[in-house]
């Protein structure tokens, strides 16, 4: 993983995300800081739940809020 703030994925596939994707990830949540279930994303349950531990992650790093 490569710390590139200024240009972050364009990928629209959540399965190449990144902890740094703060726009990317922040689709993924709610207003207060709460991971959308699956039923609201669309998401795979695999790719549910890697797109869960790259926001707990970034949480942590306090880049999301």
């Amino acid at each position: 993983m490569s710390f590139t703030e200024s240009s972050p994925s364009q990928s629209k596939n959540p399965e190449n995300y990144d902890v740094f994707d703060k726009q990317a990830l922040s689709k993924y949540t709610t207003d207060t800081g709460k991971i959308l279930p699956r039923q609201y994303t669309g998401l795979t349950p695999m790719q549910q739940r890697k797109v869960s531990k790259l926001i707990k992650k970034a949480r942590h790093l306090q880049l999301l809020h």
